[in-house]
């Protein structure tokens, strides 16, 4: 019989009410391993009562104190980073190493966010009129939400609860259905490192937990991450709502390979960054640019090889360079797209579909593909596939490659494969995109640096972690103050001014 899962709220597992229940499935085997419940509004409204009651508390404590909470909660995490690891794996479908990925990208903003009593102080300027000072203080919004994905179930949920607990704020988790288990595990973790109960909660939900967070007055601030049709209507209804929101969607992240890039590194990296956990990052690449019909020739050579002699595995096989995807749907989707794909007239040189892993028969699996020849008009060049699928347009100067994702609807990622440091600073200059790895296919910035996308890759002006996730989750007050001791009688009906 498969597990039925629970909600996190006020510092205990609780079962669900509404009736309602999701299937959580092993990508692996194809079987249904548990059933996760979907809160309803009215579970949703009961649950945001607790995190506000509790966040007043939480808000007085001193910054330090909080931030030794975070510590003794990376010191708990990282001694069952295994456990947590396969747990994740075996609702996700990732490779148990990709997992431990995972989990210590995320923990790498909880150590960030350790630093919050630096982070929150705020400016102060003596005397700036006679007898009068002004500074300024950081304080918590109060109640924030965070809806994430199934594709980083440990890494964006700590990416956005991180710094809003620190800040003093209570945190409302939406995790994916798909992959529910770890963060139910780390709520857990949180209350054991001395999180006051109901400060982490973790609900369930489809889109009546969704709408009930967006609507309901108490929720100060959303941050999302999803498809960028989501993220918009999340961004809208947030801000028609008055509420602050940091919303992120789709890429398709290119790479351009110049004439006189090191072709074997080039390689190594479309390999990882393409096909690594199946496809499903938000900063996979997705697009290979060689510069040059000889350029091309040889990196579409070189990459046929290597994407058929890629291994596919169960989650749990160690050997595995990649596993299953999700869901049958997100195989389903996913097959679609190669059939477009073949009848837009781009040349699949690579089909990964018909791989099986013995064994596991009914598994999510799709081999490596590999399309040549694709056009920007392509369907699969403007869409985001989100699966085991690398598209090579060849450009046939650096210009046109600097333009293709500068001209794309998608602003995530990019990166530039080239020895030469006039290209590189020219193209991270120019390029119209939110985040540049030169010679470097994930650039996925460091934790106390920010990451986001431009364009329909992001959506609201503040981006998550870094410096930007502390203003995001704090309100800026201004204080100006004046002692009375010399203060001459009589109202002033003037605007002040600082003389």
């Amino acid at each position: 019989m498969p597990t039925e899962l629970h909600h996190f709220v006020a510092g205990k597992l609780v079962s669900g009410v509404s009736g309602r229940f999701a299937d959580v499935f092993d990508p692996s085997t194809g079987s249904v391993q548990a059933t996760v419940p979907l809160a309803s509004a009215a579970e949703v409204t009961a649950a945001v009562s607790e995190a506000a009651q509790a966040q007043a508390e939480w808000a007085s404590w001193n910054p330090q104190r909080r931030a030794r909470v975070l510590m003794r909660f990376v010191e708990l995490v990282r001694a069952e980073e295994d456990k947590l690891a396969r747990l994740l794996s075996a609702e996700h479908g990732k490779t148990i190493a990709d997992s431990r990925g995972d989990i210590q990208r995320g923990l790498d903003v909880v150590e960030f966010a350790i630093g919050v009593p630096h982070l929150l102080k705020g400016e102060y300027s003596d005397n700036a009129g006679t007898g009068i000072d002004v500074y300024s203080m950081r304080q918590p919004l109060g109640v924030v939400a965070g809806i994430t994905p199934f594709n980083f179930p440990a890494m964006i949920p700590l990416w956005k609860a991180a710094p809003a607990i620190a800040c003093g704020n209570a945190f409302v988790l939406k995790p994916s259905e798909r992959d529910p288990s770890v963060p139910l595990r780390l709520a857990e973790l949180f209350l054991e490192a001395g999180l006051p109960a109901g400060v982490f909660t973790v609900l369930n939900g489809d889109k009546e937990a969704v709408d009930a967070l967006l609507t309901d007055p108490r929720v100060e601030a959303v941050g999302f991450v999803g498809s960028s049709a989501i993220a918009e209507y999340i961004y809208a209804t947030a801000a028609a709502q008055g509420k602050r929101a940091q919303c992120f969607g789709g890429a398709k992240n290119h790479m351009i390979v110049m004439p006189d890039a090191d072709l074997d590194q080039a390689v190594d990296a479309l390999i990882g960054a393409g096909y690594g956990s199946a496809g499903e990052r938000c900063m996979a690449v997705s697009v290979a640019v060689p510069v040059g019909e000889e350029t091309g020739d040889a990196l579409v050579e070189r990459l046929t090889e290597r994407v058929r002699a890629l291994k596919l595995g169960a989650a749990h096989d160690e050997t595995a360079d990649f596993g299953p995807l999700v869901t049958a749907d997100a195989l389903r989707r996913v097959h679609e797209y190669l059939d477009i794909g073949v009848a837009e007239g781009a040349e699949l040189v690579v089909d990964g579909r018909g791989v099986t892993v013995p064994g596991y028969e009914n598994g999510f699996f799709l081999g490596g593909c590999l399309f040549d020849r694709v056009r920007p008009e392509m369907r699969i060049y403007r869409e985001e596939i989100f699966g085991p699928v690398l598209s090579v347009v060849r450009a046939t100067e650096y210009e046109q490659a600097l333009r293709l994702p500068s001209e794309h609807e998608y602003g995530n990622g990019v990166a530039v494969f080239t020895r030469d440091g006039d290209t590189a600073r020219d193209f991270t200059t120019r390029v119209d995109t939110g985040m540049v790895g030169v010679n470097v296919p994930i650039p996925v910035p460091i934790a106390y640096h920010t990451f986001g996308g431009w364009k329909r890759s992001g959506f609201g002006d503040l981006n998550q972690h870094g410096p930007d996730s502390i203003r995001f989750y704090t309100k800026t007050k201004t204080v100006t103050s004046r002692w009375p001791s010399g203060v001459k009688e009589g109202a002033s009906f003037v605007i002040p001014t600082m003389r």
